[in-house]
């Protein structure tokens, strides 16, 4: 096993570094306001493609038809569904 001495300088640059990448990445992450079923229901964390319909047509969670076979999601939308059915702890 190596050991590695750094600075207290260089230690807090490598760190603010390592912040700001997962800062990026994350932001990456959630770029995109329109996602596919299987993000939609991996979010949701349901396996069922009729419990995801069913919250589609109940208007529970918005959606975007842009071609006949194809359903896009509105992240946000799922995240605001989420959030009305969250439990507060005791």
């Amino acid at each position: 096993m190596q050991v590695v001495c750094l600075q207290e300088e260089a230690f807090y640059k490598l760190f603010d570094k390592v912040v700001e990448h997962l800062e990026e990445k994350r932001d990456k992450d959630h770029q995109f306001k329109w996602i596919d079923g299987e993000q939609a229901m991996s979010l949701l964390n349901i396996s069922s493609k009729t419990t995801l319909q069913k919250l589609r047509d109940e208007g529970k969670i918005r959606f975007s038809q842009p071609k006949k076979r194809i359903i896009l999601y509105d992240r946000n939308s799922i995240n605001d569904y989420l959030e009305r059915h969250a439990k507060e702890p005791f």
